[in-house]
């Protein structure tokens, strides 16, 4: 719809909170972040609900590195791909962060890397119910959607 009416798109979060910059990963022990201790359940790499991000954060890892990237360079690239996005909030802490992300915009992807990435995650899959966003009432609570009687 966007690219139809010639809207712009500006993507929030396309690291993942996190996920994407090669901090959570399998095996590992539990990176210390205020994200985390607000969210606990959410960034707990121990949780079951997490394996699947987990197992999906290890699998670009080494489709990044295959394509002589960083997790952080492919995951910025990917969603910058996508021709309706306009930009995306980076959101960097820290100038290390910052560095890391600067010439993300210069990457093209190919063909088979973005079909690589669609066969871990597939487009529209979240691979964690907590990581669905915020659910208006109004699509939970049908008397909201109705008119009083």
């Amino acid at each position: 719809m966007a690219q139809r009416y010639g809207l712009g798109v500006l993507s929030w979060s396309p690291l993942a909170g996190g996920w994407l910059t090669g901090r959570y990963r399998k095996g590992a022990e539990q990176p210390a972040s205020s994200r985390a201790e607000r969210q606990a359940a959410r960034f707990d790499i121990a949780a079951p609900e997490n394996a699947a991000k987990l197992a999906a954060a290890d699998a670009l890892v080494v489709l990044a590195e295959e394509a002589g990237l960083t997790l952080v360079q492919l995951a910025l690239a990917f969603v910058l791909e996508h021709p309706a996005v306009t930009s995306a909030i980076i959101g960097p802490r820290t100038f290390e962060q910052l560095g890391s992300q600067l010439g993300a915009d210069k990457v093209r992807l190919s063909r088979d890397v973005l079909d690589r990435i669609d066969e871990i995650v597939p487009p529209g899959v979240n691979l964690s119910a907590r990581d669905a966003g915020y659910t208006p009432a109004v699509l939970t609570d049908a008397s909201l959607r109705r008119r009083s009687a």
